[in-house]
């Protein structure tokens, strides 16, 4: 017999937010608002990773590691709620971050040329 996990009461609030923000953003301009906002958040993030790891000092294989660590775990979270018609929102929510990831990179290595 197999027992399911039960749900915390984080799990059920990120979830119930989560809910709200897709139903709010049922208009298309609050959708893509919040769209362009991720996009550009991955954005940072991924022109940032590449400007702390020469700041410390660190290795370049190791901070390629983990951005290709955490974009994998983007593309599983994707195929996990693909299927699911609810969670078609935070399916865009998450290509548009792993977007800006891939485009934070990519003008990041643009500056080693």
């Amino acid at each position: 017999m197999v027992f399911r996990p039960q749900k915390t009461n984080f799990q059920l609030k990120i979830v119930e937010n989560i809910q709200t923000l897709s139903i709010w953003a049922n208009n298309p301009w609050r959708r893509y608002s919040i769209s362009l906002i991720i996009l550009l958040l991955g954005y940072f993030f991924g022109s940032s990773l590449g400007m702390v790891s020469a700041v410390l000092e660190l290795m370049d294989p190791v901070a390629a590691f983990f951005s290709v660590i955490i974009i994998e775990l983007l593309i599983i979270l994707r195929r996990n709620f693909r299927l699911e018609r609810k969670k078609k929102f935070l399916v865009l929510l998450l290509d548009s971050f792993r977007l800006g990831l891939f485009y934070g990179f990519f003008t990041e290595s643009l500056k080693l040329l």
